[in-house]
């Protein structure tokens, strides 16, 4: 079967189940397969393809329809102008997650010089946050140490495949939040915790479902993993250091009354994506 026969069946599969942006999913999936770009199928519409190859995409169509993500199906996703490896055990990071990357840039780009940058990322999944950082802060010369944590083995072996991928050097450690953490003289914790309230999880996108639950469910009101940052932050971070959180569109006004709980911080700030939602508060500690 020619290339653009293919391509057609997967579009018409995905069209009859409603999903938008058919053929460019049908595209990405033979692009994978073939390990060619998308110029090379333009060029090559009228090439012959094996069955096999064929029985293969309408098995990876089939699983778009059963919900699972894409970016699963390619094991990568971009994020920061790099691109990162994902699978069924970690989240697939998002557009709005650089927002809270850009905004622990802004502050290191603010302290001062040739001070070496202490950073913890908890819950760091496919270590995306931490090897932006990393990535970005070398191109700029700036001195920096990340170690970045998650309670799940599986999720660690992820972001460090993709710490040899980007070429960074972040440190990673199995830690429930705090639990194995050692050093309490970071300048920065950041952190893009759980924070999906368990039930509303049901009412997600089949996609999302299908993302691992121990990476999304925030506990009955969403929010116990601020609670538990929030309360225990403090002892890790610096005089004059910052923690950085993404929350929910909804969660500003509970988050902030949990970081007023506690007179260490101070100066906090939220910060809204380009959608114009509040998407992360950034509190500076002051002793």
């Amino acid at each position: 079967m020619k290339i653009k026969e293919i391509i057609a069946k997967g579009i018409n599969i995905l069209n009859k189940c409603n999903f938008e942006d058919s053929g460019i999913i049908s595209r990405e999936i033979l692009c994978y397969m073939l390990r060619k770009d998308k110029q090379y199928l333009i060029i090559h519409m009228n090439e012959e393809l094996a069955e096999s190859i064929y029985n293969e995409f309408i098995e990876n169509i089939n699983k778009i329809v059963r919900g699972i993500p894409l970016q699963y199906i390619t094991n990568k996703q971009e994020f920061m102008n790099s691109e990162f490896y994902v699978d069924e055990n970690v989240l697939i990071p998002q557009p709005d997650t650089e927002i809270l990357v850009e905004s622990v840039l802004e502050i290191c780009n603010n302290i001062k010089e040739n001070t070496k940058i202490k950073i913890l990322d908890l819950c760091t999944g496919s270590g995306a946050i931490a090897i932006a950082l990393n990535y970005e802060l070398n191109k700029r010369n700036i001195n920096t140490e990340i170690i970045a944590s998650d309670i799940s083995d599986n999720a660690l072996r992820v972001a460090k495949k993709n710490n040899v991928k980007n070429n960074t050097k972040v440190k990673f450690i199995h830690s429930d939040l705090f639990e194995n953490i050692k050093d309490n003289d970071f300048d920065i914790i950041v952190s893009n915790p759980p924070y999906i309230k368990k039930d509303v999880i049901p009412t997600l996108s089949k996609q999302v479902r299908n993302e691992p639950i121990i990476a999304l469910d925030g506990g009955d009101d969403g929010i116990d993993f601020y609670k538990k940052i929030i309360e225990q932050a403090r002892k890790y971070i610096k005089n004059e250091g910052y923690l950085c959180l993404e929350i929910g569109y909804d969660q500003k006004i509970e988050v902030l009354t949990i970081l007023n709980q506690f007179e260490e911080y101070r100066k906090t700030k939220t910060i809204k994506d380009l959608s114009n939602n509040d998407r992360c508060i950034i509190s500076e500690i002051k002793r």
